[in-house]
């Protein structure tokens, strides 16, 4: 049998009064669990969510702490991913008007103003399609440690991004010329690289 962490192995059991019972010749009384998926299930919600929403710095001071040190920033603010090289994660919170927007796809996306001087400077990542590991990787209880391998590392990433791409509400029709204020999650590698922000809330500025 895999070895599975102690974490996912608690969340199983946690998780055993709601799993579906399967017949098998060994065990007519086995119990089939998803443990990745029973992982996202029990924190994404309780614990995810609220370290966003308590570690989110506002985009311009976020971006001036950047400008004086990616790593420096990231110490402070941010979240390292596992592995050499892996982009620093930071929860970050704004609003900005929208230049352009696709909602048409299934990968959807808002272009925004955050500094006011019309041009688009930060993308929204807003699904259903979630790209990337920024919201595992955000979070330092999710350690690569407590994982077999990195497929399993990985599959609690998607797992996350599914609970997201369900739970994420998008604001409807045009939305160009509009104010989002938001919250999310943005990765960086560089202090140059585009913020591509993977939104966990979004809402029209009133």
């Amino acid at each position: 049998m895999p070895r599975i962490s102690a974490a996912l192995c608690l969340v199983t059991a946690l998780a055993l009064p709601a799993c579906k019972i399967v017949k098998t010749a060994a065990d007519s009384d086995a119990v089939a669990v998803d443990p990745i998926a029973a992982l996202a299930e029990q924190t994404f919600a309780s614990q995810l969510l609220p370290l966003i929403a308590e570690k989110s710095s506002d985009v311009a001071s976020l971006r001036t702490a950047i400008a004086s040190g990616l790593d420096a920033a990231g110490k402070t603010h941010g979240n390292r991913g596992a592995g050499e090289g892996a982009a620093w994660n930071f929860a970050v919170k704004g609003s900005g008007k929208v230049i352009a927007a696709n909602l048409t796809s299934r990968a959807r996306k808002a272009e925004l103003d955050s500094d006011g001087d019309g041009a688009a400077d930060l993308t929204l990542q807003l699904g259903p399609v979630i790209k990337g590991t920024a919201l595992r990787d955000v979070a330092p209880f999710y350690d690569f440690g407590d994982f077999r391998d990195q497929i399993e590392f990985a599959e609690l990433a998607r797992a996350i991004n599914d609970k997201l791409s369900a739970a994420l509400v998008v604001p409807e029709g045009d939305l160009v010329g509009k104010t989002l204020e938001f919250t999310g999650v943005v990765p960086l590698k560089s202090a140059k690289d585009a913020w591509v922000v993977t939104a966990v809330s979004v809402t029209v500025a009133p």
